[in-house]
């Protein structure tokens, strides 16, 4: 079987990849690869949730470039699709005086990203939220939620209404660049396949790297899994809060803290925490892979976050074993929560890029070869800027294409 364009990864932004760039050339044959039974099962299908306004992004990034449009265009889909959203807004509340200052800097950064956000006093806040406690709180109007796993499958319907198709399960084992086309193999119902394309775009999330390997790109980074742990809040919770409440972040770290977040099904919950993975999709709480934790093991970088981290890593590790110092994290700014209040939820894992010398890679990351393009690191927002990033690769396609068509 020939291809035009071969998109890996079943993903929000795969997916939106595989529509947009159908939408654009509805002429040409397209499949979507997903390794999975369904779409959005990794990451998109165990985040918060949350349509993010790009409150914590540097201006002129590509993630705060990317959410403010991903904003509208999710509503716009959600809207036109009929899919249950709420713009229910977010406030970052801050329980201490260097939060408080940390505050101020991220209110200024929400104004330089163009974002309608308003400081909050104490007795503002708590006429807001009776239940959160703060110094004061930066209230993000624009901020909501949707369930992305249902918004996924409605654009993999779409995509395929348009005449492209999708092979599930099917698992790419092998990747070859030849001077006219790309090589796929893949292992679908424990038969081994292979497929040709004129262009591959590798949207793969956890597996971002390896599938770089497979086509022997030189990279200066490994995806490292980091495990988000939720609780759910007991059902007489569920109206405890009006809005999302987020601890206000430490700069200098990639994780925003546990926070309370209300789903469109009416539940709360809390979380996530971000705890070394050993385990790319280890969802328990005990997960190890062998190959997973041996290619961390043999890159610097690993050992480079692990040290600049230790401190962080060893606080997140002891709380989730600990149950009463993860409630400590949400007792911070809602103090009438107990232990029993928090109920089993799944958890997700993040795949966050690193580079050799141990620093994260904050922003989205692309690597291009002459016949493929890879998303190697989309950190959140990605959910909620899944749009614009397909858009945005369905350019950069197009620029290829150009040459190779």
């Amino acid at each position: 079987m020939e291809f035009d364009y071969i998109i890996i990864g079943g993903g929000i932004v795969g997916v939106s990849t595989a529509w947009q760039l159908k939408q654009k050339y509805p002429d040409k044959r397209i499949l979507l690869l997903e390794k999975e039974d369904r779409f959005a099962k990794h990451q998109t299908g165990h985040n918060s949730g949350v349509i993010h306004a790009g409150v914590y992004y540097a201006p002129g990034s590509l993630k705060a470039q990317f959410c403010r449009q991903g904003l509208a265009a999710t509503i716009n889909f959600c809207q036109k699709h009929e899919i249950p959203y709420e713009q229910c807004g977010k406030l970052l509340v801050a329980t201490s005086p260097l939060e408080v200052e940390r505050m101020q800097a991220l209110y200024q950064r929400c104004l330089k990203n163009g974002i309608e956000a308003e400081l909050l006093t104490s007795d503002e806040l708590k006429e807001r939220e009776p239940h959160i406690n703060g110094l004061g709180a930066i209230f993000v109007r624009q901020t909501g939620i949707v369930d992305y796993r249902r918004l996924t499958t409605q654009m993999a319907d779409c995509f395929m209404a348009l005449g492209g198709v999708s092979f599930l399960n099917a698992k790419v084992t092998g990747l070859t660049e030849c001077k006219s086309h790309i090589e796929v193999c893949y292992q679908q119902q424990g038969e081994q396949k292979q497929i040709r394309g004129r262009y591959l775009i590798s949207c793969s999330g956890l597996m971002a790297d390896r599938m770089t390997r497979m086509l022997g790109i030189k990279t200066d980074f490994q995806i490292i899994p980091f495990r988000g742990e939720y609780y759910r809040l007991a059902a007489q919770h569920n109206h405890i809060v009006n809005h999302l409440i987020y601890p206000i972040p430490d700069p200098e770290l990639p994780f925003l803290g546990v926070h309370l977040t209300r789903m469109i099904d009416g539940s709360v919950t809390v979380g996530p925490n971000a705890v070394q993975g050993w385990k790319r999709e280890g969802y328990g709480k005990i997960n190890l892979s062998l190959r997973d934790t041996w290619d961390m093991l043999c890159f610097r970088g690993f050992w480079r976050v692990l040290k600049n981290n230790f401190s962080t890593g060893v606080t997140e590790t002891k709380n989730s074993w600990w149950k009463p110092g993860y409630l400590k994290q949400v007792q911070k700014y809602c103090p009438s929560l107990k232990l029993e209040d928090l109920r089993p939820y799944p958890a997700g894992v993040r795949a966050q890029a690193v580079l050799r010398d141990g620093s994260l890679v904050h922003d989205f990351l692309f690597v291009n070869t002459k016949r493929s393009l890879h998303v190697c690191n989309a950190p959140s927002p990605a959910a909620t800027s899944a749009i614009p990033i397909g858009d945005y690769i369905c350019r950069q396609v197009e620029k290829h294409g150009e040459l190779l068509f």
